[in-house]
């Protein structure tokens, strides 16, 4: 189907088009055994009507929602729509794209899958991740569908993430966990989620020198399973 808008960016299509058998990720995952199957869309956009279109991203936008509070897994955490594979599926790529229309009403037609990064597997949430990376070529309006999944739907421009100001390293005090962390708009994004944004900028070439010294406790409302 022929698609007006600006078409995916340089930095969008060099990840998709590069091997990942050397990312962080995939090496640090390599060893864990393999969970259930779910799949997660990272949904990036260009620059909103009559934003300036700045930086190296050219003004894009990332969405991220912040799960509802009354979840008994992760409650308030920061996350990409997604979840299982179910087995109606079509794959990983379907089941993104179905899950991010419940979550928060974003319509598959809108939407071009220009790849997808390794299955992750995860020890914590006993799940292996496929992050599926989508573009939007016209923003169509998006949030919660269903408050008892979602908080808030937030479309994060990528040049906040990339900002130094916002970015530092989240640290777990009873894992002895350190990794990658952003606060933007509001959120505060750690885990699994932040270390796939901070790779992904690292292979698309869009960060910029931050303060990896800047280490901060993870706050006490985040570390209940």
């Amino acid at each position: 189907m022929s698609r007006t808008g600006p078409p995916v960016p340089a930095w969008l299509q060099l990840v998709a088009d590069t091997s990942h058998d050397d990312m962080e990720l995939v090496q640090r995952t390599a060893h864990l055994p393999g969970g259930r199957e779910s799949a997660v869309l990272m949904l990036f956009g260009p620059a909103p009507e009559g934003v300036e279109r700045i930086g190296d991203s050219g003004g894009a936008t990332l969405v991220l929602t912040e799960r509802a509070h009354t979840l008994r897994s992760h409650p308030g955490q920061v996350s990409f729509p997604g979840g299982r594979v179910d087995p109606t599926d079509d794959g990983p790529v379907d089941a993104a794209l179905r899950e991010a229309e419940e979550e928060i009403g974003a319509l598959r037609s809108g939407i071009d899958v220009v790849g997808m990064l390794p299955q992750l597997p995860l020890s914590v949430t006993g799940f292996s991740v496929t992050p599926v990376l989508g573009w939007w070529r016209e923003p169509m309006p998006v949030g919660v569908v269903d408050p008892a999944e979602v908080a808030r739907v937030v479309v994060v421009p990528v040049e906040e993430l990339t900002d130094p100001a916002n970015r530092f390293m989240a640290v777990h005090p009873a894992r002895a966990f350190a990794a990658p962390a952003f606060e933007v708009q509001g959120l505060y994004v750690w885990g699994f989620t932040a270390i796939l944004i901070a790779e992904f900028l690292d292979l698309a070439g869009l960060t910029r020198p931050w303060d990896t010294s800047d280490e901060r406790p993870v706050p006490a409302r985040f570390l209940v399973r």
